[in-house]
């Protein structure tokens, strides 16, 4: 079935297929976008920590920010998924406010919250309401292109905040170069042309059909990765999937292993994201817990690729994205839409 072009056509009604194959021209276009931003001279100054507010699609790219440059720029940074900030930002805190469309209530009120503050504010968005009140308070504001989902922009919404941040405090955040180069590979392996006994996206799409991801990271190191394919699990494919890191997993999680809860671990699937920086006592520990976990369920690997930081993170990224996307196409269903996610607003926008 994943073979079949046009019956895959039919069921992705919106087309995400091709904003998948997009991705790494997307990033290459993010890296323009923060080079080009005007930003006033008083950014270029030492804060003392850098928050990044959104929620979603808009607050991953925190995440991966927070893993990649908290060593280099040896100062706090938070991801703040709230409609409060947190007590200890003040004049001198750079906060990166985030959000796709604009309109997210949970950001916008952060951003009344940072303007009261008097912070050093930064927005991210297509339009909306954040565009809107980015201009009236004279705000620097990042347009990205519109009408895509959200999770579909990490592009967008984190490497224009990396360029930037590289900017205003003189640091490399990653090799655009091999990014590009690891990327564009990766969508020539896993595109929709390419059939499923050379692509591994569809092979392991096939295997998790039916079952419920049990995604597993490394703290510091992928467990954004991690996160990041169980929220596209829950979106593209609309299904339940969980996470968890190493090695606080294996003083809880692993547990349950052994058995004796007397539920059916043969529904999950366990999927480790691996990454040659690990060290020993980690990976020592991924080998045994698979090991585990092997004797009731199913289990695989996927690598980042790489050598490079930001290409490790990214490259295991779009590969989850096109994992999402496949198992979402086999169960026939259109990995776009989001209809909980809209009956919720509309519930909300009745309060």
């Amino acid at each position: 079935m994943l073979d079949n072009l046009e019956r895959m056509e039919k069921i992705d009604k919106s087309n995400m297929r091709k904003l998948l194959l997009e991705f790494p021209l997307q990033c290459q276009k993010a890296v323009q976008l923060g080079e080009n931003l005007a930003i006033p001279e008083k950014f270029f100054q030492k804060s003392g920590q850098i928050v990044v507010c959104g929620m979603g699609g808009s607050a991953i790219g925190g995440d991966i920010l927070k893993t990649l440059l908290s060593e280099k720029l040896e100062l706090p940074i938070w991801v703040n998924r709230s409609y409060t900030l947190l007590p200890l930002m003040n004049k001198k805190t750079l906060v990166f406010i985030i959000s796709y469309a604009g309109n997210t209530e949970e950001t916008l009120n952060a951003y009344k919250e940072a303007i009261k503050r008097e912070s050093l504010i930064i927005s991210i968005c297509s339009g909306g309401k954040l565009r809107q009140l980015s201009k009236k308070d004279k705000i620097p504001c990042l347009l990205v292109p519109s009408g895509m989902p959200p999770r579909t922009t990490v592009g967008y919404l984190f490497i224009s905040m990396l360029k930037i941040l590289e900017r205003l405090r003189g640091i490399e955040g990653g090799d655009y170069d091999e990014l590009f180069g690891v990327l564009s590979e990766l969508r020539d392996r896993f595109a929709p042309n390419v059939p499923l006994s050379k692509n591994l996206a569809k092979s392991l799409s096939q295997e998790l059909r039916g079952k419920i991801p049990l995604i597993y990271g490394v703290e510091g190191l992928t467990d954004i990765v991690a996160h990041r394919l169980k929220t596209q699990f829950n979106e593209n494919s609309k299904i339940l999937a969980f996470w968890n890191v190493f090695p606080e997993l294996n003083h809880n999680e692993i547990v349950p292993w052994e058995g004796e809860g007397k539920v059916d671990l043969g529904q999950f699937y366990a999927i480790f994201i691996r990454d040659k920086a690990e060290g020993k006592r980690i990976k020592k520990r991924i080998e045994v817990t698979q090991s585990i976990i092997k004797e009731k369920a199913k289990c695989t690997e996927i690598w980042t690729e790489g050598k490079n930081p930001l290409t490790r993170i990214l490259s295991a990224v779009y590969t989850g994205d096109w994992l999402s996307f496949y198992l979402a196409i086999l169960q026939e269903i259109d990995p776009t839409p989001v209809r909980m996610i809209d009956v919720l607003k509309r519930e909300l926008g009745k309060a």
